[in-house]
């Protein structure tokens, strides 16, 4: 086991597709290393249909996968974050709420499901 799992938190609009997409693939690939979070600035009531699909498909786990809001990752009880990902170009243009620990912030824009 790695001496440190680094927190990462991938954020889109919606919180519905690819954030939720982004934090199942990472938990899984990531062999321990990472410890994948997923949130959003108006997450949708339900996951996207075909994001769900995608991540069956291989066997990416998906209990306990849910939209919600990036307000309790910045709650003083919330895991603090080595790395916050915007993954849709909406999240990447609004303001954030502040992220404990100074996390390593980057845009990994990319065309897919629709995250708003």
């Amino acid at each position: 086991m790695p001496d440190h799992v680094y927190n990462v938190l991938f954020l889109c609009t919606g919180n519905s597709a690819r954030s939720i997409l982004a934090e199942a693939m990472l938990n899984k690939e990531g062999q321990g290393r990472f410890r994948a979070f997923s949130a959003g600035s108006q997450p949708k009531p339900d996951l996207n249909s075909i994001a769900v699909q995608v991540l069956r498909e291989p066997d990416y786990p998906i209990e306990g996968l849910r939209s919600k809001s990036w307000d309790e990752f910045a709650e003083p009880d919330a895991p603090v974050m080595d790395f916050v990902f915007t993954v849709c170009d909406n999240a990447a243009g609004e303001t954030c709420p502040y992220w404990p620990g100074q996390p390593i912030p980057a845009h990994l824009g990319h065309r897919g499901p629709r995250c708003s």
